[in-house]
């Protein structure tokens, strides 16, 4: 065969394709060549020029943006929203939406999802998810202490039960305080029957869904009781902690910094969380900045779903 003719067939391979949509198998009974010819001529197309491929990014789509965070830190994914630059409730709104659509294209039978308390993007998340049909062996586990002050401890129920409904799971409780006012105590607690029943299951979550919080709690986490005193949180800043996931503190470089406050948490440790196959970390916003950043130079969180501001300014970083 000619070039020319070698090119004549390639373009009539191509349109039939590409232009009329009929699968190589039927080019190939048409035009009687082998199927694996048709490949073959498809991929040359290319080579040649004869088909581009253009990709038309639609306005609210941030792939560029996306892959230079995970080429930056080393993340197995990210997920970048488009809203508005510091309006903290539509963003905890849109990233919650953003989400609930990946958690619901990522579930698979078996999977152990561990969820944090006290965010409120969280419990967007949740308001967002459309229910899911029903996988085998799915559990949902609270990996940080619920208990709180009883107008703000529905929250954390609520996050657990409702998202375990929405995925045909079976809900397992934290029923614990997140912070406990001595090492004492909370050794006490985490020995009970029923803690350790949660606890148990952190080294098999496969999935961990966490906030990301500031130095400065969230006005959701203030009420429900399970802060630290105005001395500690000054202490915290003094070693220069920028910020929180599950109520263990980080510094920039993702340090953890020691102040004894630690030993009185009950919620599963970041060096778990970081073992975790998908640690999707949800944050946004210029108030948490520094603590995204410490989050990610950690590698506390091998996924992140962020917005279009925050996740410019970390790759000018």
């Amino acid at each position: 065969m000619s070039q020319i003719d070698e090119l004549r067939m390639i373009v009539r391979v191509t349109r039939l394709y590409y232009e009329l949509g009929k699968q190589q198998s039927t080019i190939a009974e048409q035009l009687g060549l082998s199927q694996a010819t048709v490949s073959r001529l498809l991929k040359r197309s290319k080579e040649e020029g004869i088909i581009r491929i253009l990709i038309n990014i639609p306005k609210g789509v941030y792939t560029e943006l996306e892959e230079a965070l995970v080429m930056k830190f080393n993340l197995r994914d990210a997920i970048v929203v488009d809203s508005l630059e510091d309006d903290e409730k539509m963003i905890q709104r849109d990233l919650g939406a953003a989400a609930a659509y990946y958690l619901e294209s990522a579930i698979r039978p078996h999977e152990v999802i561990g969820i944090s308390s006290w965010s409120a993007t969280l419990l967007a998340l949740v308001d967002a998810l459309h229910p899911l049909s029903r996988k085998d062996g799915v559990k949902v586990v609270q990996i940080l202490g619920g208990v709180g002050n009883p107008a703000a401890e529905a929250y954390a129920t609520r996050l657990t039960s409702r998202l375990a409904h929405l995925v045909n799971g079976d809900a397992v409780y934290l029923p614990v305080p997140g912070v406990l006012a001595t090492e004492a105590a909370r050794d006490v607690l985490i020995a009970d029957k029923v803690t350790q029943q949660a606890i148990m299951l952190f080294s098999h979550v496969t999935t961990a869904l966490v906030g990301i919080g500031a130095i400065d709690p969230s006005p959701l986490l203030a009420q429900s009781g399970n802060i630290f005193s105005s001395n500690e949180l000054g202490l915290l800043r003094q070693r220069g902690a920028v910020g929180d996931i599950l109520l263990h503190f980080y510094d920039i470089n993702g340090k953890l910094v020691d102040t004894g406050v630690d030993k009185r948490v009950i919620s599963m440790d970041l060096e778990q969380l970081g073992k975790v196959n998908r640690a999707i970390g949800i944050a946004g916003g210029s108030r948490k900045y520094f603590s995204i950043l410490g989050a990610l130079h950690g590698h506390w969180v091998n996924i992140l779903i962020t917005d279009r501001f925050t996740a410019e300014r970390l790759v000018k970083e």
